[in-house]
């Protein structure tokens, strides 16, 4: 029990320790900005949804309305998030990043993918294989937690 609570312990570990390596990088463009993590979250969502509403990411970041609202109205005033109106339903608003918005989420996922791409080189591919069978397991049950159906 004792030797699987320290193996328990020991990937925990590795896990803050990799997530900080990939969001170093990104979390320096975001200061320079004044934004954060959580700006970096919603960039990356409105992104790869098809022009989400605010409910859809909220779901998605499984956060509340009061935790969205500030980074959103951050996102807004630099101008790199637009809020529409829904073609069917007025009190529906649709996200979608700006031109400035795209550019930035672009650079940002840029220094990620060159992180993973270089980490993932050095591994061979069952390795890699086996990672990502665990990170899948592991988000899958975050989704199904959050309310969100695994892809």
């Amino acid at each position: 029990m004792r030797v699987r609570r320290a193996a328990l312990d020991a990937a925990i570990e590795l896990m803050y320790f990799a997530y900080r390596g990939m969001v170093e990088k990104p979390d320096r463009v975001l200061a320079a900005r004044g934004l954060g993590r959580a700006h970096h979250r919603i960039l990356f969502f409105v992104a790869r949804l098809r022009h989400p509403t605010v409910g859809d990411i909220r779901r998605t970041l499984a956060v509340s309305k009061q935790s969205l609202n500030g980074p959103l109205r951050d996102l807004k005033g630099q101008d790199l998030i637009v809020w529409e109106r829904d073609a069917h339903d007025a009190r529906v608003r649709r996200l979608s990043l700006s031109v400035a918005g795209r550019a930035l989420e672009a650079r940002l996922s840029a220094l990620q993918r060159r992180h993973f791409a270089a980490i993932l080189a050095e591994s061979g591919a069952a390795e890699e294989s086996g990672w990502r069978a665990v990170m899948k397991r592991l988000a899958e049950a975050e989704m199904r937690r959050s309310g969100r159906e695994p892809a």
